[in-house]
C-alpha cells in the first residue's frame, strides 16, 4: 500500500480510488450512503443522476461486486432522494435524504425524507423534517437514547454566528420522536465553524467511551479576481460529548485533492468532496468514503481519526 501525502491536511493518504457503478450507464452516481452489510453482502445507496441535470436524483440501491465497483440491485425501490444516508438501530434501517419540491420546473422546497424498515429493499417512509434543512442525521447513546444532529442555514444564522449553517444537537427516546419539532428544538453546538465557514455531519459512531465520532463536510466559498468561485468542500472529523454539548478535536481529514482527479458537475465545484463517512479496517485505519465535484464516489484509507476507542454503532443490518 503506497503512501501520498495529503494535499489538504497533511495527514497520509494509503490508498485513493474511485468507486464505479454497473447498470445506470448514462447516469451519475455520488454523496452515497456509507456502506452496510445485509445477509452477508455489502450494499450502498447511492445519488443517480444524468451529469447536465440537477435536483433531479434518485436514491438508488447496488450491491458490491468486488472492491470499489458496485451493481445496482434492479428490484430495490427508488427514492426521490438526494444525498442518502444510513442509520441502524434496534434491528432496523432508517434512511434519509433531502427531497426536492419543484414547481414549474423550479425548486419550490428542500425537505429532509426519512424511511424505515427490516429489508433495505424496501423502507417505508415514516417522516420530515422541517422546510429548507439538510443533513439531519442520528447516531446511538450510550445511555439508549437517539442523538439527532441538525444543520439550520438560514440569513439570521450567518448574521448571528457568521457562518451559513451551525450544526445542532439532540436527543430522543425513539425514532417515533423524530419530526420538525424535534429537529428545530436541537441545540447549537459552537465552536466548529469560523466566520464564512459552514457544514454539517454526514455520518455519526458512538464510541465505547459515550463519546460521538463525528464525519461531517467543512465548506467555505473561495473568491476568484478572475473566473468563478469555488465551493471548497473538505472532509473533517470531530468528537462531541452529548453531556456537556461540546465538540472538541476538529480536524480535516482529507480534500477532494486527495482523490483521484475527475470531472465536476459544474466549475464551482471543483474543490468539492462532500463527505459519506468512514468504515473500520482490519488494519486498523478507515476507508473514507466521499462524493466528488457532483458526479462521483471516491474512497482514501486514512488513519483512524477516532483511534483507541471501540466504535459501537452498527453498520450491518442482518
Amino acid at each position: 500500500m503506497s503512501v501520498q501525502q495529503t494535499t489538504v491536511s497533511g495527514r497520509p493518504v494509503y490508498e485513493s480510488a474511485r468507486l464505479r457503478f454497473l447498470g445506470v450507464d448514462g447516469f451519475d452516481v455520488y454523496n452515497c450512503s456509507v456502506p452496510f452489510t445485509w445477509h452477508g453482502e455489502t450494499y450502498l445507496f447511492g445519488r443517480v443522476e444524468p451529469r447536465d441535470q440537477w435536483a433531479d436524483s434518485y436514491s438508488l440501491l447496488f450491491r458490491r461486486r468486488e472492491q470499489d465497483t458496485y451493481e445496482l440491485v434492479e428490484r430495490s425501490r427508488q427514492y426521490q432522494l438526494e444525498d442518502p444516508y444510513i442509520f441502524i438501530h434496534d434491528g432496523e434501517m432508517v434512511l434519509g435524504g433531502t427531497h426536492v419540491v419543484k414547481s414549474r420546473g423550479e425548486i419550490a422546497e428542500i425537505v429532509s425524507y426519512f424511511y424505515r424498515g427490516t429489508d433495505p429493499f424496501c423502507l417505508r417512509y415514516f417522516t420530515s423534517g422541517p422546510s429548507g434543512m439538510k443533513d439531519i442525521r442520528l447516531v446511538d447513546l450510550a445511555d439508549g437514547k437517539i442523538g439527532l444532529f441538525t444543520r439550520p442555514r438560514s440569513q439570521e444564522i450567518l448574521k448571528q454566528y457568521g457562518s451559513e449553517s451551525m450544526i445542532g444537537f439532540a436527543e430522543m427516546e425513539s425514532l417515533d420522536e423524530l419530526d420538525s419539532d424535534a429537529v428545530n428544538g436541537a441545540e447549537l453546538i459552537h465552536g466548529i465553524f469560523e466566520n464564512g465557514q459552514w457544514g454539517g455531519c454526514n455520518q455519526a459512531y458512538l464510541l465505547d467511551d459515550g463519546t460521538v465520532g463525528v464525519i461531517g463536510h467543512l465548506s467555505n466559498t473561495v473568491h476568484r479576481t478572475e473566473g468563478v468561485d469555488q465551493l471548497s468542500y473538505r472532509n473533517m472529523s470531530f468528537t462531541f460529548d452529548p453531556g456537556t454539548r461540546e465538540a472538541s478535536h476538529l480536524q480535516v481529514i482529507a480534500g477532494r485533492g486527495d482523490y483521484p482527479a475527475g470531472p465536476a458537475k459544474m466549475p464551482n465545484l471543483e474543490d468539492c468532496a462532500f463527505t459519506t463517512g468512514i468504515t473500520r479496517r482490519p488494519d486498523g485505519k478507515v476507508n473514507l468514503y466521499s462524493g466528488l465535484g457532483d458526479c462521483e464516489e471516491g474512497r482514501v484509507v486514512i488513519d483512524d481519526p477516532f483511534a483507541g476507542r471501540k466504535v459501537l454503532s452498527s453498520l450491518t443490518l442482518a
